[in-house]
């Protein structure tokens, strides 16, 4: 069985976040959501365009005052006072829209992204094409957990964008973005693999390295 990406906007969710009823035996053994400010942070960097803004006003005041042009220093930083409240804003919209329309899944068999603001898509990822998850923790328990998949499997990067683990363009990796309460996410997916039999490499990264995803494997840089 593949991963499988699914562009359900047109069909009624039996369950929400799945696209079909289970098959006798699966069950589901948690639902979430990613978390707004968190999302906001770690996904749409909010606070890399706070800095980036920053520097470009000192920068603007700066020459100014350096050049004689004192006088036009504050039309100019109301100007990008401006740009800047309107980027922060159309990013805290879409991480509040991402949010709003994604939830994950974990059960007995597989875990499941659905997401999608203006084309609804659900992802299905079984235990069996998964060779490694990574914790990622960011403090106050959210995180991201990513999924490595085995095999040729591959989904497009920009297709899972946000859900995707930052940077892994060759072959992306699946992820559960910004989830609160991450390390007992990673538990109940340790025990939901360990259960079914997969073998999966695991992985933890700062700051909370004692927060293994699945046991017996060593930390990730």
């Amino acid at each position: 069985m593949r991963a499988r990406e699914i562009d359900d906007e047109a069909n009624p969710e039996p369950i929400p976040g799945l696209p079909a009823q289970l098959p006798q035996g699966e069950e589901i053994l948690w639902q979430g959501s990613p978390g707004f400010l968190a999302l906001a942070v770690h996904a749409f960097r909010v606070r890399a365009v706070a800095v980036y803004f920053i520097v470009i006003a000192l920068w603007r005041a700066a020459a100014m005052a350096s050049s004689g042009a004192a006088a036009e220093i504050a039309p100019t930083l109301a100007a990008i006072a401006g740009f800047f409240a309107a980027a922060m804003g159309l990013l805290f919209l879409l991480a509040f829209l991402m949010k709003r329309e994604t939830i994950y899944t974990i059960t007995t068999r597989r875990v499941v992204l659905r997401f999608g603001v203006a084309l609804r898509k659900t992802v299905n990822i079984p235990f069996r094409i998964v060779a490694a998850a990574a914790l990622k923790t960011h403090g106050r328990g959210h995180g991201d957990i990513a999924l490595t998949l085995n095999g040729p499997d591959r989904i497009a990067y920009l297709h899972l964008w946000p859900h995707v683990r930052p940077f892994r363009y060759g072959k992306a990796e699946p992820t559960l973005r910004a989830i609160p309460d991450a390390a007992r996410v990673a538990a109940i997916l340790a025990e939901a693999v360990r259960t079914a039999g997969v073998q999966v490499t695991a992985s933890t990264a700062a700051p909370a390295p004692k927060a293994p995803v699945l046991a017996g494997a060593p930390a990730a840089a």
